[in-house]
């Protein structure tokens, strides 16, 4: 009997011992192929994209076909059995774009995909842009493609969903900088801007005409985004936005046209899809749209751009001057003569011209 336990206690220690170099080789392999791919010094990175249903199995073949991590099954089994894996807690996947460097642990990587700390495209959308333009500028950052978004910029749905009076969100992007994220939903980037334009709206102190300076309706809102468009296009100093929108308010106030060639350069490169002119000819001024301010009076029919602050709180509240004329007179600085009579502003244009020609001497 002696002899028998002693065969079965070696047996057993043997078996342990065994036990022991398997747990302690399979940690091992553990440490090694969880360990990042390359050092810090040699790293490179890829960008992950992660579509909502995206399977675990799916995401570590990925990293392992890019060589982010040494292997999809450990990574699996991870997932699968996070405590045998010393994670604390099960591992939950959230859809998005990351940044994955080769220098990081596999317990990083997954840390990371569960954490929704996307990739984001910084996008600064500046003012008085129309909707095509900005459209160019998002797919040319990778956000969306530019047809996707002119077309949710003009979905019906979405725009009665903000009560817009209107058949685009022409005026209702607000030009700001942006943390998109790559390949983002149009519809999404639209309601994004458009979110952010009504909260800057709500800052706005409005004239005593629109509900004692209260926030106005949908349409008396979207008249004063019309004529902020225009103020947009015009203005060069900050300070002169309120006297070139007292001038323009001057002009609908008697029903005369606002002869702004901003609404020209408009017809020319949004309407007929032409080129930006280098100046606009007296053949322009005569097109027949009636976005034309030179041949229709009071606001175009839409906003001719996405205004910013500085515009929208002009066209809120203008000042009220007697102003119903304004010449640039210093093309470097971008300052304006404001006149109240033809005659004077005929004089302000001429004295203009005769120092331009003056300074060319």
């Amino acid at each position: 009997m002696k002899k028998s336990s002693g065969k079965i206690a070696i047996i057993a220690m043997c078996a342990l011992s065994l036990l022991f170099t398997l747990l302690a080789a399979a940690f091992a392999l553990n440490l090694y192929l969880s360990s990042p791919v390359t050092s810090e010094k040699s790293a490179y990175s890829e960008r992950i994209e992660i579509p909502s249903g995206t399977s675990v199995h799916s995401v570590s073949a990925q990293l392992a076909e890019k060589k982010l991590i040494r292997s999809a099954f450990l990574m699996y089994l991870t997932a699968r059995y996070p405590s045998v894996f010393l994670r604390k807690q099960g591992f939950a996947l959230k859809s998005g774009v990351y940044t994955v460097s080769s220098d990081m642990s596999l317990h990083q990587i997954m840390d990371l995909l569960e954490s929704g700390k996307q990739e984001y495209i910084k996008t600064v959308i500046p003012e008085g842009l129309t909707i095509s333009k900005i459209a160019e500028e998002l797919e040319e950052n990778g956000v969306c493609q530019a047809e996707s978004f002119i077309r949710a910029a003009r979905d019906s749905d979405l725009l009665a969903a903000y009560g817009i009076p209107a058949d685009s969100f022409e005026g209702y992007l607000f030009p700001e900088t942006y943390f998109f994220t790559p390949s983002m939903d149009a519809a999404a980037v639209v309601s994004m801007m458009a979110d952010t334009f009504f909260d800057r709206a709500r800052t706005l102190t409005f004239s005593p005409e629109n509900k004692k300076g209260a926030m106005p309706t949908a349409e008396e809102l979207h008249k004063i985004v019309i004529l902020a468009s225009i103020v947009e296009r015009e203005y060069r100093v900050d300070r002169e936005a309120p006297l070139i929108a007292s001038v323009f308010t001057n002009r609908i106030k008697v029903n005369s046209g606002l002869y702004s060639c901003a609404t020209i350069e408009y017809i020319i490169t949004e309407i007929l899809g032409r080129p930006h002119p280098e100046v606009i000819t007296y053949e322009d001024l005569k097109l027949d749209n009636p976005y034309n301010t030179y041949k229709w009076a009071g606001l175009t029919p839409g906003p001719i751009s996405n205004p910013g602050m500085v515009a929208l709180q002009a066209a809120a509240n203008p000042p009220v001057t007697d102003y119903f004329y304004f010449t640039l007179n210093d093309a470097a600085a971008g300052t304006h003569t404001f006149t109240e009579s033809m005659d004077s502003h005929a004089r302000a244009s001429i004295q203009y011209r005769t120092k331009k020609a003056a300074s060319k001497k």
